[in-house]
Protein backbone atom coordinates (compact mmCIF):
# COMPACT_ATOMS: atom_id res chain seq x y z
CA UNK A 1 0.00 0.00 0.00
CA UNK A 2 1.73 3.30 -1.04
CA UNK A 3 -0.24 6.29 0.48
CA UNK A 4 3.25 8.65 1.08
CA UNK A 5 6.20 8.99 -0.72
CA UNK A 6 8.54 11.44 1.24
CA UNK A 7 11.20 13.15 -1.06
CA UNK A 8 14.41 12.85 0.64
CA UNK A 9 17.46 15.10 -0.82
CA UNK A 10 19.74 13.32 -2.76
CA UNK A 11 23.06 14.76 -1.03
CA UNK A 12 22.24 14.47 2.71
CA UNK A 13 22.51 11.05 4.24
CA UNK A 14 21.32 12.70 7.60
CA UNK A 15 18.24 13.34 6.20
CA UNK A 16 17.88 9.77 4.87
CA UNK A 17 18.93 8.56 8.22
CA UNK A 18 15.94 10.01 9.95
CA UNK A 19 13.56 9.28 6.53
CA UNK A 20 13.83 5.25 7.04
CA UNK A 21 12.71 5.64 11.08
CA UNK A 22 9.58 7.37 9.78
CA UNK A 23 6.48 5.51 8.54
CA UNK A 24 6.34 6.76 4.58
CA UNK A 25 5.95 4.07 2.67
CA UNK A 26 8.21 5.50 -0.39
CA UNK A 27 11.16 7.74 -0.53
CA UNK A 28 11.89 9.58 -3.10
CA UNK A 29 15.60 9.87 -3.72
CA UNK A 30 15.77 13.52 -5.61
CA UNK A 31 18.98 14.05 -7.52
CA UNK A 32 16.33 17.19 -9.18
CA UNK A 33 15.33 20.07 -7.18
CA UNK A 34 16.40 20.01 -4.01
CA UNK A 35 19.85 19.25 -4.74
CA UNK A 36 22.40 22.54 -5.82
CA UNK A 37 24.03 22.53 -8.70
CA UNK A 38 27.30 22.36 -7.53
CA UNK A 39 26.49 18.93 -5.36
CA UNK A 40 25.02 17.28 -8.61
CA UNK A 41 27.87 14.78 -9.15
CA UNK A 42 28.55 14.42 -4.78
CA UNK A 43 24.66 12.93 -4.75
CA UNK A 44 25.25 10.58 -6.94
CA UNK A 45 27.34 9.05 -5.02
CA UNK A 46 25.36 9.68 -1.73
CA UNK A 47 22.11 8.46 -3.27
CA UNK A 48 24.59 5.29 -4.30
CA UNK A 49 25.05 5.10 -0.51
CA UNK A 50 21.44 5.53 0.21
CA UNK A 51 20.42 2.86 -2.58
CA UNK A 52 22.55 -0.28 0.01
CA UNK A 53 21.53 -3.95 0.05
CA UNK A 54 20.24 -3.13 3.72
CA UNK A 55 16.74 -1.69 2.36
CA UNK A 56 13.87 -2.00 5.03
CA UNK A 57 10.25 -1.97 3.86
CA UNK A 58 10.09 1.38 2.25
CA UNK A 59 10.54 1.68 -1.13
CA UNK A 60 13.20 3.57 -2.90
CA UNK A 61 12.64 5.43 -6.01
CA UNK A 62 15.06 8.03 -7.49
CA UNK A 63 13.93 11.37 -8.66
CA UNK A 64 16.89 12.17 -11.85
CA UNK A 65 17.21 15.44 -13.54
CA UNK A 66 14.86 16.21 -16.59
CA UNK A 67 15.92 15.07 -20.01
CA UNK A 68 16.80 18.60 -20.79
CA UNK A 69 19.04 18.84 -18.36
CA UNK A 70 21.65 16.65 -19.77
CA UNK A 71 22.55 14.94 -17.07
CA UNK A 72 19.86 11.91 -16.71
CA UNK A 73 21.40 9.13 -18.92
CA UNK A 74 24.18 10.16 -15.59
CA UNK A 75 21.98 9.84 -13.02
CA UNK A 76 20.68 6.31 -14.39
CA UNK A 77 23.97 5.27 -15.18
CA UNK A 78 25.00 6.05 -10.84
CA UNK A 79 22.13 4.17 -9.82
CA UNK A 80 20.41 1.33 -11.98
CA UNK A 81 23.01 -0.82 -10.81
CA UNK A 82 22.06 -0.35 -7.38
CA UNK A 83 18.14 -1.38 -7.96
CA UNK A 84 15.98 1.45 -6.86
CA UNK A 85 12.64 0.41 -6.65
CA UNK A 86 11.40 2.94 -9.31
CA UNK A 87 12.34 6.30 -11.14
CA UNK A 88 10.74 9.48 -10.68
CA UNK A 89 10.67 11.53 -14.03
CA UNK A 90 10.45 15.28 -13.73
CA UNK A 91 8.86 17.74 -16.31
CA UNK A 92 7.19 14.53 -17.84
CA UNK A 93 5.38 15.72 -21.13
CA UNK A 94 3.54 12.21 -21.55
CA UNK A 95 3.61 8.78 -22.93
CA UNK A 96 6.67 9.14 -25.19
CA UNK A 97 8.74 10.38 -22.26
CA UNK A 98 7.57 7.16 -20.19
CA UNK A 99 8.57 4.72 -23.25
CA UNK A 100 11.79 6.67 -23.89
CA UNK A 101 13.00 6.23 -19.73
CA UNK A 102 11.53 2.53 -20.05
CA UNK A 103 14.21 1.79 -22.97
CA UNK A 104 16.85 3.08 -20.93
CA UNK A 105 15.57 1.59 -17.86
CA UNK A 106 15.54 -2.33 -20.11
CA UNK A 107 19.35 -1.50 -21.41
CA UNK A 108 20.82 -0.65 -17.58
CA UNK A 109 18.52 -3.54 -16.07
CA UNK A 110 19.73 -5.96 -18.79
CA UNK A 111 23.90 -4.81 -18.94
CA UNK A 112 23.62 -5.20 -14.79
CA UNK A 113 22.01 -8.52 -15.26
CA UNK A 114 19.01 -7.46 -13.66
CA UNK A 115 15.24 -8.38 -14.31
CA UNK A 116 14.33 -6.39 -16.71
CA UNK A 117 10.87 -4.42 -15.55
CA UNK A 118 11.64 -4.84 -12.30
CA UNK A 119 11.68 -0.91 -11.84
CA UNK A 120 9.05 1.48 -12.27
CA UNK A 121 8.24 4.42 -13.43
CA UNK A 122 6.30 7.53 -11.80
CA UNK A 123 5.94 10.24 -13.85
CA UNK A 124 5.74 14.05 -12.53
CA UNK A 125 3.34 15.07 -14.90
CA UNK A 126 2.12 18.91 -14.73
CA UNK A 127 5.71 20.99 -14.52
CA UNK A 128 5.54 22.66 -18.05
CA UNK A 129 2.48 23.99 -19.98
CA UNK A 130 2.71 21.53 -22.67
CA UNK A 131 2.71 18.60 -20.59
CA UNK A 132 -1.18 19.24 -19.64
CA UNK A 133 -1.61 18.49 -23.03
CA UNK A 134 -0.06 15.28 -22.53
CA UNK A 135 -2.13 13.98 -19.88
CA UNK A 136 -4.03 11.29 -21.72
CA UNK A 137 -1.44 10.13 -23.08
CA UNK A 138 -0.43 7.82 -20.60
CA UNK A 139 -2.73 4.62 -21.26
CA UNK A 140 -0.53 2.00 -22.62
CA UNK A 141 2.80 3.64 -22.30
CA UNK A 142 4.64 1.17 -20.16
CA UNK A 143 3.96 -1.52 -18.33
CA UNK A 144 6.67 0.05 -15.79
CA UNK A 145 4.43 3.31 -14.66
CA UNK A 146 3.13 2.85 -11.51
CA UNK A 147 1.93 6.48 -11.61
CA UNK A 148 1.94 10.13 -12.86
CA UNK A 149 2.02 12.89 -9.98
CA UNK A 150 1.21 16.64 -10.20
CA UNK A 151 3.02 19.64 -9.05
CA UNK A 152 2.62 23.24 -9.03
CA UNK A 153 5.71 25.03 -8.59
CA UNK A 154 7.80 24.08 -12.00
CA UNK A 155 4.46 24.81 -13.59
CA UNK A 156 4.05 28.44 -11.85
CA UNK A 157 7.27 29.14 -13.53
CA UNK A 158 6.59 27.58 -17.02
CA UNK A 159 3.57 29.65 -17.19
CA UNK A 160 5.07 32.69 -16.07
CA UNK A 161 2.59 32.86 -12.85
CA UNK A 162 3.08 35.57 -10.16
CA UNK A 163 1.21 33.07 -7.26
CA UNK A 164 0.05 29.46 -7.84
CA UNK A 165 -1.81 29.10 -3.88
CA UNK A 166 -3.36 32.18 -2.17
CA UNK A 167 -4.18 31.63 1.35
CA UNK A 168 -3.95 27.47 1.11
CA UNK A 169 -5.55 27.42 -1.71
CA UNK A 170 -4.70 26.69 -5.15
CA UNK A 171 -5.39 29.21 -8.07
CA UNK A 172 -7.56 27.96 -11.10
CA UNK A 173 -4.53 27.29 -13.63
CA UNK A 174 -3.22 24.36 -10.58
CA UNK A 175 -6.91 23.25 -9.63
CA UNK A 176 -6.99 22.49 -13.71
CA UNK A 177 -3.56 20.55 -13.53
CA UNK A 178 -4.39 18.52 -10.46
CA UNK A 179 -7.91 17.75 -11.86
CA UNK A 180 -6.70 16.99 -15.24
CA UNK A 181 -3.46 14.80 -14.03
CA UNK A 182 -6.06 12.68 -11.73
CA UNK A 183 -8.43 12.03 -14.76
CA UNK A 184 -5.66 11.27 -16.76
CA UNK A 185 -4.16 8.70 -14.53
CA UNK A 186 -7.57 7.10 -13.66
CA UNK A 187 -7.92 7.26 -17.48
CA UNK A 188 -4.74 5.15 -17.53
CA UNK A 189 -5.44 2.45 -14.80
CA UNK A 190 -2.56 3.60 -12.69
CA UNK A 191 -1.88 5.62 -9.32
CA UNK A 192 -2.78 9.30 -9.00
CA UNK A 193 -0.42 10.95 -6.57
CA UNK A 194 -1.43 14.51 -5.01
CA UNK A 195 1.24 17.35 -4.86
CA UNK A 196 3.34 18.12 -1.60
CA UNK A 197 2.14 20.95 0.93
CA UNK A 198 4.95 23.34 0.62
CA UNK A 199 3.40 25.47 3.86
CA UNK A 200 5.53 22.78 5.83
CA UNK A 201 4.06 24.31 9.46
CA UNK A 202 0.54 24.35 8.59
CA UNK A 203 -0.43 20.79 9.47
CA UNK A 204 -4.03 21.48 9.22
CA UNK A 205 -3.47 22.32 5.70
CA UNK A 206 -1.56 19.22 5.35
CA UNK A 207 -4.46 17.31 6.30
CA UNK A 208 -6.90 18.85 4.69
CA UNK A 209 -4.98 18.52 1.43
CA UNK A 210 -4.66 15.35 2.03
CA UNK A 211 -8.29 14.25 2.52
CA UNK A 212 -9.49 15.92 -0.39
CA UNK A 213 -7.39 14.27 -2.57
CA UNK A 214 -8.04 11.17 -1.17
CA UNK A 215 -12.04 12.05 -1.51
CA UNK A 216 -11.49 13.20 -5.50
CA UNK A 217 -10.18 10.07 -6.25
CA UNK A 218 -5.74 10.17 -5.63
CA UNK A 219 -4.25 7.47 -4.20
CA UNK A 220 -1.56 8.91 -2.27
CA UNK A 221 0.60 12.04 -1.75
CA UNK A 222 4.08 13.21 -1.98
CA UNK A 223 5.46 15.23 1.33
CA UNK A 224 8.15 17.29 1.47
CA UNK A 225 8.57 17.22 5.50
CA UNK A 226 8.71 13.45 7.81
CA UNK A 227 5.87 15.54 10.07
CA UNK A 228 3.21 15.51 7.05
CA UNK A 229 3.77 11.69 6.86
CA UNK A 230 1.71 10.37 9.53
CA UNK A 231 -1.18 12.68 8.47
CA UNK A 232 -1.39 11.42 4.91
CA UNK A 233 -1.00 7.69 5.95
CA UNK A 234 -4.15 8.19 8.54
CA UNK A 235 -5.92 10.49 5.59
CA UNK A 236 -5.34 7.45 2.84
CA UNK A 237 -5.79 4.87 5.23
CA UNK A 238 -9.87 3.56 4.64
CA UNK A 239 -11.57 3.57 7.75
CA UNK A 240 -12.86 0.42 9.35
CA UNK A 241 -16.34 1.28 8.37
CA UNK A 242 -15.20 2.13 4.91
CA UNK A 243 -13.88 -1.52 4.98
CA UNK A 244 -16.86 -3.33 6.55
CA UNK A 245 -18.81 -1.61 4.09
CA UNK A 246 -16.53 -2.39 0.97
CA UNK A 247 -16.98 -6.62 2.69
CA UNK A 248 -20.34 -5.97 2.38
CA UNK A 249 -20.38 -4.65 -1.00
CA UNK A 250 -17.88 -7.37 -2.75
CA UNK A 251 -19.63 -10.12 -0.78
CA UNK A 252 -23.18 -9.39 -1.81
CA UNK A 253 -22.20 -9.13 -5.54
CA UNK A 254 -19.98 -12.66 -4.60
CA UNK A 255 -22.56 -14.40 -3.44
CA UNK A 256 -25.17 -13.46 -6.96
CA UNK A 257 -22.08 -13.05 -9.40
CA UNK A 258 -25.13 -12.01 -12.08
CA UNK A 259 -26.50 -9.26 -10.67
CA UNK A 260 -26.18 -5.74 -12.06
CA UNK A 261 -27.69 -4.17 -8.92
CA UNK A 262 -28.29 -4.63 -5.15
CA UNK A 263 -29.70 -3.53 -2.11
CA UNK A 264 -27.61 -2.74 0.93
CA UNK A 265 -29.28 -0.22 3.54
CA UNK A 266 -32.09 0.53 1.53
CA UNK A 267 -29.80 2.16 -1.19
CA UNK A 268 -29.00 0.93 -4.60
CA UNK A 269 -25.29 -0.36 -4.85
CA UNK A 270 -24.40 -1.21 -8.60
CA UNK A 271 -20.69 -2.43 -10.01
CA UNK A 272 -19.05 0.98 -9.93
CA UNK A 273 -20.03 0.72 -6.30
CA UNK A 274 -18.17 -2.78 -6.00
CA UNK A 275 -15.22 -1.38 -7.99
CA UNK A 276 -14.69 1.10 -5.83
CA UNK A 277 -15.33 -1.64 -2.69
CA UNK A 278 -12.54 -3.83 -4.20
CA UNK A 279 -9.93 -0.86 -4.34
CA UNK A 280 -10.92 -0.03 -0.41
CA UNK A 281 -10.05 -4.13 0.32
CA UNK A 282 -7.22 -4.27 -1.84
CA UNK A 283 -5.25 -1.02 -0.16
CA UNK A 284 -6.12 -2.70 3.22
CA UNK A 285 -4.50 -6.16 2.10
CA UNK A 286 -7.69 -7.96 2.83
CA UNK A 287 -10.82 -9.74 0.90
CA UNK A 288 -14.31 -10.06 1.38
CA UNK A 289 -15.89 -12.13 3.73
CA UNK A 290 -18.45 -14.53 2.70
CA UNK A 291 -21.53 -13.26 4.57
CA UNK A 292 -25.41 -12.92 4.37
CA UNK A 293 -26.98 -9.81 2.58
CA UNK A 294 -29.32 -8.33 4.39
CA UNK A 295 -31.35 -4.97 3.97
CA UNK A 296 -32.21 -2.37 6.38
CA UNK A 297 -34.96 -4.20 7.53
CA UNK A 298 -33.08 -7.15 8.25
CA UNK A 299 -33.90 -9.40 5.36
CA UNK A 300 -31.56 -10.78 2.47
CA UNK A 301 -30.35 -8.09 -0.48
CA UNK A 302 -31.90 -8.13 -3.59
CA UNK A 303 -30.74 -8.11 -6.45
CA UNK A 304 -31.90 -5.74 -9.44
CA UNK A 305 -34.00 -8.99 -10.99
CA UNK A 306 -35.49 -9.48 -7.83
CA UNK A 307 -36.57 -5.88 -7.50
CA UNK A 308 -38.31 -5.92 -11.02
CA UNK A 309 -40.72 -9.30 -10.57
Amino acid sequence: MMRSLLFVPGDSARKFTRAREGAADALILDLEDSVAAAQKDAARRITQEMLSPERGTQALYVRVNAFDSGRTLGDLAAVMPHRPDGIVLPKCSGAADVARLAQYLDAFEAAAGHEVGAARIIGVATETAQSIFGLGSYQGSSPRLLGIMWGGEDLAASLGSTENNVEGVFTGPFVLARNLCLMGAAAAGILAIDTVSTRIKDLELVEAEARAARRDGFGAKAVIHPSHVDIVNRAFTPTEAEAAWAERVVAAFQDDPQAGVVTIDGKMIDKPHERAAQKILAALGRQARAAPRTDDTGGEARTDADNHQ
